[in-house]
């Protein structure tokens, strides 16, 4: 059974309607998508059901259990969110979004390998939804979640991807990354470079995946900049207890 109910804090509302106007300026999400921000254990944030760059300063997300019922209201992929969360307590913020050129390489059953050092965030391997359905029930949402296992994203085949990190924060500029290596995956493979480009070991993968030097804060900055709302988003994350 799922705790008392939590309120979202007014930083809390506010990053999360700032990452879905960022992730919509950027061309991660269309009409379709959503992103959460874990509140505590027992809680989560989803913004509000409607295209995210349309989603104006003030509309407040919804408060989701992380076990039990959707509340009225909430899309029905919002289930993913909630199985990332119940068997990944690392996580503090889920993105289900439209990359497109993501997109177009699930479609043909293809992930972006880690060629390059957005690729990096990656490796070994991003792993394939490979079901074309909408994911609105809880079986189909518990596979996702255990396909995506401990890594940062899944391509979902013809249906976008979901990112998972430690907060919304970094899922956002995940989401950025993971279609940047797609753009390089696609990229090699229509200049028939693809076979003989250098895929990065995983010793170096994990060299150049690397969080210092304001990598993420930068990227964020970036995607969020002129956001009417930014200077009010809470970029603190609590953990999972």
């Amino acid at each position: 059974m799922s705790a008392a109910r939590k309120d979202a804090s007014a930083g809390q509302e506010a990053l999360v309607r700032v990452a879905a106007r960022a992730l919509a300026r950027a061309n991660l999400v269309h009409a379709y998508g959503h992103c959460s921000s874990r509140l505590d254990a027992d809680h989560f944030l989803v913004c509000a059901a409607r295209p995210m760059g349309l989603i104006a300063p003030g509309v407040a997300g919804t408060v989701v259990p992380v076990h039990g019922d959707l509340p009225e209201g909430v899309l029905g992929e919002v289930r993913i969110h909630q199985h990332i969360y119940r068997l990944r307590p690392d996580v503090g913020g889920v993105i289900r979004s439209m990359p497109p050129t993501v997109m177009t390489l699930s479609s043909a059953r293809v992930t972006p390998a880690a060629r390059h050092g957005m690729g990096s965030y990656f490796s070994p391997a991003v792993p394939l939804w490979d079901d074309p359905q909408l994911v609105r029930s809880d079986a189909q949402a518990r596979g996702v979640a255990e396909t995506l296992g401990a890594a940062s994203a899944i391509a979902m085949r013809g249906n976008g991807a979901v990112v998972a990190a430690e907060s919304l924060l970094h899922a956002t500029v995940l989401t950025w990354y993971l279609e940047d290596a797609a753009r390089i995956e696609w990229q090699l493979r229509a200049a028939g470079l693809a076979d003989g480009a250098p895929v990065l070991s995983p010793a170096e993968a994990a060299a150049r995946a690397v969080g210092t030097g304001r990598i993420y804060e930068r990227m964020w900055e970036y995607l969020t900049a002129g956001d009417p709302e930014g200077a009010l988003a809470d970029l603190s994350q609590p953990r999972a207890q």
